[in-house]
């Protein structure tokens, strides 16, 4: 089993900017996907697909051809990719991105109650906040398709928190996001083969090839670096940032609506994730 090396110390202001750059990029993807799957541009395989083929060939030229990873880290992309885009055919930005980071955010604390983080009280306070504002807008429709769609962005979610977990192990952050998009492509190839028989628009081309190549190759490659040097509670509590900036995103892009539930639901998030970041460490 290859050995990894300690990540290398980084300023915390340095640490900082690159997880808001990652935040940004994460909910650049829900706009995308959302924008071209919600208008019928591309059917979801398809996206998934050229995301994933973009990605992976983006990457390959910025390390130049040296590819890393591991097969599980490269199985959690992949789940992620793929129920990540089905969902978005139905669940709006704000909304998808809400039910993702909250179970990413179960996902991630979860596990790093189980070996051995202890958040101290404000930490669990500012979870806690930051849930109620999720669960307040994300309960799911009665209706059934909304309610699959919810549930394949909540397992998109717990696939995504453990590419997280997984990448605060990475010994090279670039060389080894660039070897897990390599291996998600036999199944992406199998993926565009399979699609349904349907057109599909040069508009949800592009919005996908943006997605994997910059939203998703390079911004997955920046929350590498950083990653390591938060613990999986903080890394999970920042996350919840994301929904807030992809609501704000499809309000100003997409033509979304802002309600009162979502301005309510986006007040208690970013003063829960306040709470849990600025909080002193136990």
């Amino acid at each position: 089993m290859r050995a990894l090396a300690a990540p290398v110390s980084l300023p915390a202001a340095r640490v900082a900017g690159l997880t808001a750059l990652a935040l940004i990029c994460f909910a650049a993807n829900s706009l995308l996907c959302r924008a071209a799957l919600g208008s019928g541009a591309i059917d979801p395989a398809r996206f998934t697909a050229v995301r994933l083929g973009c990605g992976a060939i983006l990457l390959a030229i910025l390390t130049g051809g040296r590819l890393r990873g591991a097969w599980r880290s490269a199985a959690a992309l992949l789940l992620y990719a793929v129920a990540f885009s089905f969902a978005y055919v139905r669940l709006p930005a704000g909304v998808g991105a809400l039910i993702l980071f909250g179970s990413v955010q179960l996902t991630m604390v979860g596990t790093g109650v189980v070996r051995g983080e202890r958040p101290g009280l404000q930490a669990f306070a500012g979870l806690f906040l930051a849930l109620v504002g999720l669960v307040a807008l994300a309960v799911p429709s009665a209706r059934s398709a909304t309610l699959l769609a919810s549930l394949s962005m909540a397992a998109a979610g717990a696939a995504w928190g453990a590419y997280s977990l997984f990448a605060r192990k990475t010994g090279s952050a670039l060389v080894d996001t660039a070897g897990n998009f390599a291996r998600t492509l036999p199944v992406a190839a199998l993926l565009w083969f399979l699609a349904p028989a349907q057109p599909f628009r040069a508009t949800g081309l592009l919005l996908a090839a943006v997605s994997g190549a910059l939203a998703s190759g390079v911004g997955y490659a920046i929350w590498a670096t950083a990653v390591p040097h938060l613990t999986a509670t903080r890394a999970a509590v920042a996350q919840l940032l994301v929904p807030v900036l992809a609501a704000g995103g499809g309000i100003a892009l997409l033509g979304e609506h802002l309600t009162s539930r979502l301005l309510a639901s986006a007040a208690c998030i970013l003063c829960g994730v306040a709470l849990a970041l600025f909080g002193k460490r136990p």
